[in-house]
């Protein structure tokens, strides 16, 4: 099974790098074909009309349980494919979402909380009828799934936490910068500084099939609208920054999976520090233990020679272990 799902993974990156050849893209990714159909949930916040775009992806032969994920911060339902695959071939339903200020959903000026966002997927669930999820969560998405969890342990079944950042505070390592710094950052994204920051912080080593998350990734910046995503991009940099959820792994409740990428060094704001402050943080081989020891029962599981998205880098490995391990 696992074979023929990565079989498909070339065809689907090779599609979905098509649907992303222009060099213009939306801030809202109208011209990105996602694997799955995409609906939209209203949410009313702050005063203001918003949409969080999803996917409701049901199985054929459904076992009666479903499983939530949650992107990373440069990310969006369209990167999760394989995944979506796995669990619907073992019948499981699977709801997809682009959070606030990410894919397909609204770059809305608000302020930006981990709780808010939680209830944003709490009550997308309540609206479909869904009582109880197991909550997947990658990168930022794993700040974002543990923060869940702990509001609504009454909700998860089980807790999948694949790379996630957070480990550690940075406000106690990365200097603070302004968002008006920030923002003038954000403005300079290209295509050329986004591969270079992919190449350097998420794989081991690069391959052509990757340009396609880049291409989504910086095709933005050629936009109109880039100010406004660019704005949202501090916002929710700020929310990573000072919403630290590593203080609180130990009040976790729930059956918890942590997998992790040996070679993972990812740090966020890792252009602020010195070589030697990158060497003492960001070491996901070192993380990775510390943080499964401090949630109760935790299995972790890593992965040799991969970096920050087992997912894409190793699918094969991460699939059967995801799936093993469910």
């Amino acid at each position: 099974m696992y074979r023929k799902i990565i079989s498909s993974i070339t065809l689907l990156i090779i599609s979905a790098a098509v649907y992303a050849q222009s060099d213009t893209l939306s801030i809202t990714l109208e011209n990105v074909k996602y694997p799955y159909p995409v609906s939209f949930f209203p949410i009313r916040v702050e005063s203001q009309d918003i949409r969080m775009a999803y996917m409701d992806v049901k199985p054929a032969n459904a076992n009666g349980k479903t499983v939530m994920l949650f992107h990373g911060k440069n990310f969006g339902g369209y990167y999760w494919t394989n995944v979506i695959r796995a669990f619907t071939a073992k019948g499981y339903r699977v709801i997809v979402p682009d959070q606030i200020g990410f894919g397909k959903s609204s770059k809305a000026f608000i302020h930006y909380s981990f709780h808010q966002l939680a209830r944003f997927n709490k009550n997308l669930l309540n609206t479909l009828g869904i009582q109880k999820v197991t909550i997947m969560g990658h990168s930022m998405g794993g700040m974002l799934a543990t923060r869940f969890t702990l509001m609504y342990p009454e909700k998860v079944e089980k807790l999948l936490l694949e790379d996630p950042i957070g480990l550690e505070d940075y406000r106690t390592f990365v200097p603070y910068q302004s968002a008006e710094d920030d923002y003038k950052t954000e403005l300079k994204t290209s295509f050329e500084n986004v591969k270079k920051y992919y190449e350097t912080s998420y794989f081991t080593s690069w391959k052509p099939e990757y340009d396609y998350l880049v291409k989504i990734a910086a095709g933005v910046s050629k936009s109109a609208d880039f100010p406004r995503y660019a704005k949202v991009a501090v916002l929710t940099f700020e929310m990573i920054y000072e919403q630290p959820v590593c203080y609180e792994f130990g009040q976790i409740k729930v059956p918890t999976v942590l997998f992790t990428g040996k070679e993972d060094k990812t740090i966020v704001g890792k252009a602020l520090l010195s070589d030697a402050e990158k060497a003492r943080h960001g070491q996901y081989k070192i993380l990775g233990p510390e943080t499964a020891k401090k949630i109760p029962g935790c299995k972790l599981i890593e992965f040799d020679n991969c970096g920050h998205i087992p997912h894409i880098e190793v699918p094969e490995k991460f699939l059967k272990a995801l799936i093993d391990n469910i």
